[in-house]
C-alpha cells in the first residue's frame, strides 16, 4: 500500500469509524424503535508532550484533520517562543544578551523563535531605510550602532533554531506614547464611521446625546446617558433634570434638580440626564408616558482623533500607499536578513466594522458592487436601544461589505506572499490571529480555508472564497485562556471554547488542512501556576500541531524549568521545517475530498470570547 493510500485509510478509519464496529451502525429507519448502543467516551488521558503528566483530553475532536494525523505520525511539533519588541528591548539591546537568551531558549527545548521587528508603534528593531528606528521604550535604550535582528539571526542559526520575524502590517503608531510615522500622515489613517447620536421625542424634536455612556457631560450641549445605577452623579444642581426610560423607550419617571442622584435605572432601560439646554429638552419633551427614541447621523473621523477607541494607530488597508509601504518594509527585511519566516501579527486587519469609511474606500466599494450607493446607510446604520446597547441595521450591501473587506486583505496577503517568495523563496510566510473566528468579520480578516463549510451566519459562499489559510505556510493563533482543556472547562463551568484545547480545535477545523496551526498560550495567565502551564502546553499541542508561548517578558524565569521538562527531553522538529510536507498535506486533502467520498464531521463551533488573543 502506498504512503498516500495508507494515510487516507488511516484518516478515514480514525474519523469515520469502522463500519463493522457496532459503535457505528447504519442510519436507522426513523419509524423503527431505536436500540442505539452507548457511544464511547470522547475523553481519555493523553500526553502530546510525553515528559509531562497526562491530562484528560477530547481525543475525538483533537484527532480530526490530515495535518494533525501526519504531524503526529512523523513526530513533528512546533515549540515557539515569542519575543515582543517593546516589552523586551532591555533583553535584546546587546549582543551578549541575545547570545545568552538564545542559549536559554535552546536549552529549554524550543525549536522556533518569533522576534518582533515592527511593533504597533510603526518603528523597527533594525536599521531601516524606510521606517523610523526604535531607540527607546519606557526608559530602556537600544544603542544606535547595534542591530539586534542581525545578532538574532546569527545566534539562532548557530543554535539550530528557526527564526521568524513578526511585523504589524497596518499599525503605524502607539496611542499611549504618541509615537509612530502614522501620526504625520493623517490622510493615510483609517477613517472611522461614528454615529452622532440624538434623542428624539414623540414630537420629533431632538437633542444631541453624548457617545460616552455612564459619564457626566461637561456642559448642557449633550444629554448624558446611564445604564449603570452606580455611575449616576452623586450630587446634582437645581438646573438638572433626568428621565427614566423602560425597554420600550417610554418615560416611566422624572427627576428634578437635587433628586437626580436618586434616579433608578429600569430593567433593560436607561436614565437620561441633562443640565442647561439638555435639561430643558428633557423637561419639555420627556414627560411621563411619552416616548423617547435614539437616532444617529454619520460622522467620519480619522482614528487619531479618537484615541479612546484602541491603542494601535490603524491605517487604511484599502489605500494603495499604505499597502505599498507595508510591502516595502517586509521586502526590506527578507532581502537583507536570512530569516526562516515572516509573520504578520494581528494588525493585518481593519480597525473595526466601522473602518475604513474614507472616500478612497467608498470609491473602491462602489466599483466592487458596480453602482453608486447611499453611503454609509447602504452598508449599515448605527442604532441605540433604550438600554444603550449599540447595534447596526444592515443595509442592502452589508454582506457585500464583509466580503469586499475580506477580499481586500486576502489579495494583499497574496501580494505580500509573492514578494516574500521572490526575495527569499525558502522563507516561510504566515500570520497570527485571535482564535475566535466568529469575531473576525467585523475586523475584515477571513483566516479560514477557502473551502470552509460551517454554521457561521456570515459564511456565505462568496465570503468563504476569501479565505487566507491557503496562502499561509503556518498560522499562529491566540488561544489565550487560563483553562487548558475542554474537560477542565466542563468541570469548571466554563464555555468549552474558552479553553486552550477548545480554541485550538476550532482553528484547526477552520483552516481545514490548508496550513499548519500552532496554538498560542499567554504566559501571564499562569504566573505562580506551573501545573496550569503544563496543562496548557498539553492542550495546545494536543489540539494543533504545536504551541507558541507569548511572551518572553511575562515573568518567564520561574518557568524555564517547566519548558525544559516539556521539551528538552523530547526534542522535535517543527512541521514547517519539513520541506514539502505542507504541500503534501494539501494534495492529500484534495484527494480525500475528490476520490473517497469522505465527509468530515460537522465543524463544532467552540465559541470563544471577543478580544482574546488580539
Amino acid at each position: 500500500m502506498s504512503l498516500l493510500a495508507a494515510t487516507i485509510a488511516g484518516f478515514l478509519m480514525a474519523h469515520s469509524g469502522d463500519p463493522n464496529n457496532p459503535q457505528h451502525p447504519p442510519v436507522p429507519n426513523p419509524d423503527a424503535i431505536l436500540n442505539v448502543p452507548p457511544p464511547l467516551s470522547r475523553f481519555s488521558l493523553r500526553n502530546p508532550l510525553p515528559s509531562l503528566g497526562s491530562v484528560m483530553m477530547d481525543w475525538m475532536g483533537d484527532g480530526i484533520g490530515l495535518a494533525q494525523t501526519i504531524a503526529r505520525s512523523q513526530n513533528l511539533q512546533a515549540r515557539i517562543l515569542w519575543i515582543d519588541a517593546t516589552a523586551n528591548i532591555d533583553r535584546v539591546n546587546a549582543p551578549e544578551k541575545i547570545a545568552t537568551l538564545v542559549k536559554n531558549i535552546r536549552l529549554a527545548g524550543f525549536n522556533t523563535v518569533v522576534f518582533d521587528v515592527k511593533p504597533i508603534s510603526g518603528q523597527t528593531m533594525y536599521p531601516s531605510k524606510i521606517a523610523p528606528r526604535l531607540y527607546e521604550w519606557k526608559g530602556k535604550v537600544m544603542p544606535a550602532d547595534f542591530d539586534p535582528l542581525k545578532s538574532m539571526v546569527d545566534e539562532c542559526k548557530n543554535a539550530g533554531l528557526s527564526l521568524f520575524v513578526s511585523l504589524n502590517a497596518f499599525s503605524e503608531g502607539h496611542r499611549d506614547f504618541k509615537v509612530g510615522p502614522g501620526y504625520d500622515r493623517k490622510d493615510l489613517q483609517t477613517v472611522l464611521y461614528e454615529p452622532l447620536l440624538s434623542a428624539y421625542s414623540s414630537y420629533n424634536d431632538n437633542f444631541p446625546v453624548s457617545p460616552i455612556f455612564n459619564k457626566p457631560t461637561t456642559n448642557g450641549d449633550q444629554i448624558a446617558c446611564y445604564n449603570d445605577r452606580n455611575a449616576l452623579p452623586d450630587t446634582a444642581t437645581a438646573d438638572m433634570h433626568a428621565v427614566a426610560l423602560d425597554r420600550f423607550g417610554v418615560v416611566t419617571a422624572t427627576y428634578q434638580g437635587v433628586n437626580v442622584p436618586a434616579a433608578r435605572v429600569p430593567v433593560a432601560g436607561s436614565v437620561l440626564v441633562g443640565k442647561g439646554a439638555a435639561a430643558t429638552f428633557l423637561r419639555n419633551q420627556g414627560t411621563l408616558n411619552s416616548k423617547i427614541r435614539f437616532d444617529s447621523v454619520p460622522k467620519f473621523i480619522p482614528i487619531s482623533d479618537r484615541p479612546d477607541q484602541q491603542v494601535p494607530l490603524m491605517m487604511n488597508p484599502n489605500h494603495p500607499e499604505v499597502q505599498a509601504y507595508a510591502e516595502s518594509i517586509i521586502k526590506e527585511v527578507v532581502t537583507n536578513y536570512d530569516v526562516d519566516g515572516v509573520i504578520y501579527d494581528d494588525r493585518m486587519r481593519y480597525g473595526g466594522i466601522n473602518a475604513d469609511f474614507s472616500q478612497v474606500t467608498e470609491r473602491q466599494f462602489e466599483q466592487y458592487i458596480g453602482r453608486r450607493i447611499t453611503w454609509p446607510d447602504d452598508v449599515f446604520k448605527f442604532t441605540l436601544s433604550p438600554s444603550l446597547n449599540r447595534g447596526v441595521v444592515p443595509g442592502q450591501y452589508y454582506e457585500a461589505w464583509l466580503t469586499f473587506r475580506a477580499q481586500t486583505l486576502r489579495n494583499f496577503m497574496l501580494r505580500i506572499r509573492q514578494t516574500v517568495k521572490a526575495a527569499r523563496p525558502r522563507t516561510h510566510f504566515g500570520m497570527y490571529a485571535g482564535s475566535w473566528y466568529g469575531e473576525y468579520p467585523r475586523l475584515g480578516t477571513n483566516w479560514g480555508s477557502s473551502e470552509l463549510e460551517a454554521g457561521f451566519w456570515f459564511l456565505t459562499p462568496e465570503y468563504a472564497r476569501t479565505g487566507i489559510a491557503p496562502l499561509c505556510d503556518f498560522m499562529i493563533t491566540g488561544c489565550y485562556y487560563p483553562t487548558s482543556t475542554i474537560y477542565d472547562a466542563l468541570s469548571q463551568g466554563v464555555p468549552v471554547g474558552n479553553s486552550v484545547e477548545g480554541a485550538g480545535q476550532l482553528v484547526n477545523r477552520i483552516v481545514r488542512d490548508q496550513t499548519w496551526v500552532y496554538a498560542g498560550i499567554s504566559l501571564d495567565m499562569f504566573k505562580g501556576n506551573p501545573d496550569g502551564l503544563r496543562a496548557a502546553l498539553q492542550g495546545a499541542c494536543g489540539s494543533t500541531q504545536g504551541v507558541m508561548v507569548f511572551d518572553l517578558s511575562h515573568d518567564i524565569e520561574p518557568m524555564w524549568q517547566v519548558f525544559a521538562q516539556a521539551f528538552a527531553n523530547d526534542r522535535r522538529t517543527a512541521p514547517h521545517s519539513a520541506v514539502g510536507l505542507l504541500a503534501d498535506v494539501r494534495r492529500r486533502r484534495a484527494q480525500v475530498d475528490k476520490t473517497t467520498g469522505y465527509k468530515e464531521p460537522p465543524v463544532v463551533i467552540n465559541a470563544g470570547s471577543n478580544g482574546v488573543g488580539m
